[in-house]
């Protein structure tokens, strides 16, 4: 009697669930439609990509990331989820109650693609071009040779109280302090996050150059840096003492008076790109902007994503819709490495010395 009265009440308790799942299907639709496939407006408005980017991104995780269709539950959703955490930085809950998911499909919708986008780092990553010896950009052919430049950025994290003194950097932020490298074009060539905040940007770049499979500059080639960093091979820093920053050279600002000075006019507005990669992945990813509530290190793997869904918006859309908001507001790939010798080292050498200065006097005869 009590055997089959324990079996009755699972059978109404199994209808009534598949009732529940049925009735909230056509929301769950509609909610989607809406955010996907009304208009590019709408979709950049929440997803930070038009519909055909979308599109093409659903299917390349896929096709080629491994992320599959689970019970009543497919990649455009699974990725609408994860991308509008990414750019609103939502909480669970409120994610589950924008998509009427429950709080475990949407952790696990979350975990599942961001496992998809790491897993496509070395089609997502950029491959860097030097600067040829018939370039025609002015910001640029001055530095012949030259792959883009690279810095550190400042993330905030949650950490244990017991990491806080680790990742506290000098402004007093719990924050990781994350290398990146980016090419002309604001595309990421390589990056390395998880470092504690408190670490320099030069002890940064040293580990990222000695580690197996970490960032490779071909000798001859250079990235532009500020400094922070040493002048030595594979890094050209400004010179010290003499100004540099864009400001300093605006509208009412006196002219070059020298071979140091105009050398360092043009290295930062050369430079300042990676600070526009910056500026724009900040405004693009608002879970960028503020410490999220996840363990350390999926908090690192989503910065990772980040950087990963930053390279793939800028190569299918023609016109970056967070760059333009920027300039409103604000006026390591897979390679043949055969026969390449790479920069090993991070230490000052004359050498680079002597091509700065080369470069700085071919800048002040041209002037």
């Amino acid at each position: 009697m009590y055997a089959g009265s324990t079996r009755q009440r699972r059978r109404v308790v199994e209808r009534a669930r598949r009732r529940s799942v049925i009735r909230k299907m056509p929301i769950q639709l509609k909610n989607l439609d809406r955010l996907v496939h009304w208009t590019d407006a709408a979709c950049i408005a929440n997803l930070r990509m038009d519909r055909n980017t979308f599109a093409r991104l659903c299917r390349i995780l896929s096709g080629r990331g491994g992320l599959t269709i689970k019970k009543c539950l497919g990649i455009e959703e699974q990725t609408a989820i994860f991308l509008s955490i990414l750019a609103h930085h939502k909480k669970n809950r409120v994610v589950s109650q924008n998509f009427w998911r429950s709080g475990g499909t949407v952790s696990r919708c979350v975990h599942n693609v961001l496992a998809a986008v790491l897993s496509l780092h070395s089609i997502l990553l950029s491959k860097p071009k030097p600067v040829p010896n018939d370039c025609t950009d002015y910001r640029w052919k001055w530095f012949k040779g030259c792959l883009g430049a690279l810095d550190g950025t400042h993330i905030n994290v949650l950490v244990s109280n017991e990491d806080k003194p680790r990742y506290r950097s000098r402004k007093g932020q719990i924050s990781t302090n994350t290398l990146a490298v980016c090419d002309r074009n604001m595309q990421f060539v390589y990056l390395l996050p998880g470092w504690e905040g408190s670490a320099g940007d030069s002890r940064v770049l040293r580990d990222a150059v000695s580690r197996e499979g970490g960032l490779k500059v071909p000798q001859g080639c250079y990235y532009l840096c500020d400094n922070a960093y040493a002048n030595s091979s594979g890094f050209l820093t400004p010179y010290k003492g003499v100004r540099y920053h864009l400001k300093e050279w605006g509208p009412g600002t006196e002219m070059p008076q020298n071979t140091k000075e105009i050398f360092n006019m043009r290295h930062t507005k050369a430079r300042n790109v990676i600070e526009r990669a910056f500026g724009v992945l900040k405004m693009r990813w608002g879970i960028l902007r503020s410490a999220s509530f996840y363990p350390i290190k999926t908090q690192i793997r989503l910065i990772m994503a980040c950087f990963l869904l930053h390279n793939f918006i800028r190569r299918e859309m023609e016109i970056d819709p967070a760059e333009i908001e920027l300039d409103g507001v604000s006026t390591a790939v897979e390679e043949d490495n055969i026969g390449l010798d790479y920069v090993d080292c991070v230490e000052p050498s004359s050498e680079w010395t002597n091509l700065r200065d080369s470069i700085a006097l071919d800048m002040w005869n041209n002037f």
